[in-house]
């Protein structure tokens, strides 16, 4: 996978279906950099990482997580830099941890989950926490951009963080389009609605979600509304 440009100063990695590794992101600010999501491994970050390094790209002083799921967090314990999570997130990991510390969760979370497999057939899974907790929104000034980091209701999973940059017209949603995981994937049409209602209050032109290309808002908005009824 190649490292893509999105906007002036925007620069991401391509998710990869075949192991079901999300979309990575770094905005570059005059004085920080952050990345969207820590990637599902040591290895998926340092990927990403390698890709900036061969770009001239600074590797991210700080870490914005969409939500607590294995492939957007299992490789934080290698992130470069502070992480950030909204408290939800933070609890959830916590459990995560918790339940892994046990080999028998670990070999049954790969036999029921081949991904996971596939990602983690040498090497051990590593649950780390948030290094900054925030609730409800988070505006950072990178220097020259801004990241509005905030809360939202999402079908995907109750701890879902958006990432606005008014100056790129961009907004990351991770996974929050999809529906819940732990349900069988069901979409639960209220939650999808107020997670509309979030997108169409919010001035951006372009989204990028987890597992997706980059697509523009109306487009988005459209397929939605096929899903919401």
């Amino acid at each position: 996978m190649e490292l893509n440009k999105l906007g002036e100063r925007t620069f991401w990695l391509p998710h990869q279906p075949e192991n079901d590794r999300p979309t990575l992101v770094l905005l570059k600010g005059d004085r920080l950099a952050l990345a969207v999501d820590a990637g599902a491994s040591a290895a998926h970050v340092e990927e990403f990482y390698a890709q900036l390094d061969d770009a001239g790209l600074p590797r991210p002083d700080l870490t914005a997580i969409t939500h607590w799921h294995w492939d957007h967090t299992f490789g934080m314990h290698r992130a470069h830099g502070l992480t950030v999570a909204c408290r939800r997130t933070g609890e959830l990991l916590a459990q995560a941890r918790a339940s892994l510390a046990d080999p028998a969760a670990v070999l049954a979370l790969k036999r029921s989950e081949e991904h996971i497999a596939c990602e983690y057939a040498e090497a051990g899974i590593v649950v780390a926490l948030p290094d900054v907790v925030f609730d409800g929104e988070l505006l950072l000034d990178l220097g020259g951009l801004t990241a509005r980091v905030l809360t939202a209701a999402s079908p995907h999973s109750d701890d879902t963080v958006l990432v606005h940059v008014p100056e790129e017209g961009l907004l990351f949603l991770g996974d929050a389009t999809c529906g819940d995981p732990f349900d069988g994937w069901r979409v639960d049409e209220e939650r999808l609605r107020a997670l509309m209602r979030t997108i169409e209050g919010i001035d951006c032109e372009t989204c990028l979600l987890g597992h997706a290309d980059p697509l523009g808002k109306g487009e988005l908005l459209g397929y939605l509304a096929t899903l919401a009824g």
